[in-house]
C-alpha cells in the first residue's frame, strides 16, 4: 500500500509527522510504502530553512492508495499553481486524498471540498487571519467546520499542524484497521494525547 507525502516550497516541517506516524507504521505493517512528490523532483525548501528530497514531481508521480497534501506557508502560491490544481484533481480522481493543516487550503482550491464539510488550520499569529476563516469568506461552497478532522469518505481534511498526527492515525484506521492505528499510536507514545484530543475537539465523519 502506497502513501504519497505532497510536499512543495514553504512546507512547514511539522507537517513532515505525517511520514514520521507512517514510517512507525512500517514496524506494524510492513505493506506500507511511502514516497514524497512535490510540484518538482529534488530538492524542496521548506519553511525555515529545512531542505527535504522530493522522489517524484507530479508529472512523473506513481499511483498512490492515498495522497496526504502537506501545508504551511506556502500553501497559497500552490493554491494558485494550475498544475498542482490539476494533480489534485486527478489523485481525487482515481482514489482518496487528504490533506493537513493548510493543505486544506490547496484542496479548496482545486474545487474537490466543494459541497461538503471540511476543515484546516485555525491557530495563528496575530495579525494572520485564521486559515479557517479565509476558507469560510473564499470557498462558500465548503461547509467549514471547526473540528479535528473531517472524513467525508472520498476526502479527509485535518485540522493545524500537530493535529497532522491525529489525522494520520485516522487514515491509517480507516486504510488498515483500528488495531494497527493504536499499535502506531502506542509505540508512538501518543495514545494518550490522540485519546485527548478526540475528547476534547469532535471529528466529523460522513462516510
Amino acid at each position: 500500500m502506497r502513501f504519497g507525502i505532497f510536499i512543495y516550497p514553504g512546507v512547514e516541517p511539522i507537517d513532515l509527522a505525517t511520514y514520521g506516524v507512517l514510517s512507525m507504521a512500517r514496524r506494524i505493517a510492513p505493506q506500507i510504502e511511502i514516497c514524497t512528490i512535490a510540484p518538482d523532483a529534488g530538492p524542496v525548501a521548506l519553511a525555515n530553512g529545512l531542505r527535504v528530497i522530493a522522489d517524484y514531481g507530479i508529472g512523473q508521480a506513481p499511483a498512490c492508495d492515498l495522497v496526504i497534501v502537506t501545508g504551511g506557508p506556502g500553501w497559497s502560491a500552490q493554491a494558485n499553481a494550475p498544475a498542482t490544481l490539476d494533480y489534485i484533481r486527478s489523485v481525487h480522481a482515481s482514489g482518496r486524498i487528504a490533506s493537513v493543516c493548510t493543505g486544506g487550503m490547496i484542496l479548496a482550491a482545486s474545487g474537490i471540498l466543494d459541497d461538503a464539510p471540511a476543515t484546516t488550520k485555525r491557530e495563528v499569529t496575530p495579525p494572520e487571519s485564521r486559515p479557517l476563516d479565509v476558507m469560510r469568506a473564499t470557498y462558500p461552497r465548503i461547509d467549514v467546520r471547526e473540528a479535528l478532522l473531517v472524513d467525508t469518505g472520498t476526502v479527509v481534511t485535518g485540522g493545524g499542524v500537530s493535529l497532522c498526527i491525529d489525522t494520520t492515525l485516522h487514515l491509517l484506521a480507516r486504510m488498515l484497521g483500528p488495531d494497527v492505528a493504536a499499535e502506531t499510536a502506542r509505540i508512538l507514545e501518543y495514545d494518550r494525547a490522540w485519546r485527548a484530543n478526540r475528547d476534547a475537539f469532535a471529528s466529523v465523519i460522513e462516510a
